[in-house]
């Protein structure tokens, strides 16, 4: 494991608070592996043999419905692990895990993790953590979607991606709008008219770029009043 790939581990919200000794340990007992774009993680249904921890590039977390169609549960990117909550529980994968871009995945053992925490059971306060945060994560999650129109929530997403505090600002989308629309509760035609309403607001999207003319009007409108801006839409 590189240099790089072993500080993004230490430092996600799975490992940073466990003493470094075990850290050495989990992950000397961990691999690391590439996945395509595209490329399935893991399937819904299958039995959970592995935490992973997000060192490069973007995972999805979806489901698939009685109807076939798919619904994203969530996205991970560097730094974050996920797969924890089944950990204990020695069943099967509540979802499917997709690479949706090129990524590179550190992948600790179950059985190597258990094993620890029958030596170390700080480990498991570790664990709850990360779960904690996940669950934090849905919170918010639910909030956006059942409290924000749909451009809110893309403007949202474009604050959370901008590499800028104030001011103007570029911003690359880092995967493709289906998925976006995806994550946002939205379908893409939904996508598409919440991105031409952020005009008004000095939002211009050309492929995967975004142009924000300036942030400080854009998070105004994320912050509004959620009845004001249904009673605008």
């Amino acid at each position: 494991m590189i240099a790089e790939q072993e500080h993004i581990a230490r430092c996600s919200p799975l490992l940073k608070s466990i003493p470094p000794p075990i850290v050495d340990a989990l992950l000397s007992a961990s691999a690391v592996h590439e996945f395509d774009r595209g490329s399935t993680i893991f399937l819904q249904g299958e039995q959970a043999k592995a935490i992973f921890i997000v060192t490069e590039g973007w995972v999805k977390l979806y489901r698939i419905s009685p109807n076939g169609s798919e619904a994203v549960v969530a996205v991970f990117t560097k730094g974050a692990s996920f797969g924890e909550g089944i950990a204990f529980r020695n069943g099967n994968y509540p979802v499917t895990a997709e690479a949706a871009t090129d990524c590179r995945l550190v992948m600790v053992p179950v059985d190597t993790l258990i094993n620890r925490i029958r030596e170390s059971p700080e480990i498991a306060l570790s664990i709850l953590s990360a779960a904690f945060i996940h669950l934090q994560g849905l919170v918010a999650q639910v909030e956006q979607l059942k409290a924000r129109t749909g451009a809110q929530r893309v403007a949202e997403f474009l604050l959370e991606l901008a590499p800028c505090e104030i001011g103007s600002c570029e911003v690359v989308l880092p995967y493709d709008k289906a998925l976006i629309a995806g994550r946002l509760g939205l379908k893409p035609e939904s996508l598409s008219r919440a991105f031409a309403k952020l005009r008004d607001y000095g939002v211009t999207v050309k492929l995967n770029n975004a142009s924000i003319s300036d942030l400080k009007t854009l998070r105004e409108l994320a912050n509004e009043d959620p009845a004001l801006s249904w009673s605008k839409s």
